[in-house]
């Protein structure tokens, strides 16, 4: 069973994303979607700077099983990514809530957060999957 933490939203292609207290939202993957990756072994951020919409390819994680996009699950300008990664990547299969993020937004439209799902609904949506 995966971890679905209640207070992030989260994007049918299995980014979360979590508000923090200054507006900004911090991206990463979600525990099922490392957990189908297996062993994260690299990973490829955004830009600092760059401005992403819904859907646009935000980054990459390759495991020892496949390789698979990261996309942004809301509009806004990158302005953080989590060096951690860079010498760590196994760290989203161990913490993919905590230190294995990928990266931070400034959004350009809050609006986008309700189009998420909440952990009730992303969870029914991975049961719905298998």
């Amino acid at each position: 069973m995966s971890n679905i933490p209640t207070e992030l939203r989260y994007a049918k292609s299995h980014e979360w994303v979590r508000i923090e207290e200054d507006g900004s939202l911090v991206v990463g993957i979600s525990d099922h979607a490392q957990d189908q990756l297996g062993d994260v072994v690299y990973v490829e951020l955004p830009e600092i700077g760059q401005v992403l919409s819904v859907g646009d390819e935000a980054g990459v994680v390759e495991s020892v099983k496949a390789a698979s996009d990261v996309y942004s699950p809301v509009s806004g300008e990158v302005i953080e990514t989590n060096p951690l990664l860079e010498d760590d990547p196994e760290m989203i299969n161990t913490q993919p809530y905590e230190d294995g993020w990928f990266y931070k937004l400034k959004p350009s439209d809050n609006v986008e957060l309700d189009d998420l799902m909440t952990s009730d609904s992303y969870h029914e949506f991975i049961n719905s999957e298998d």
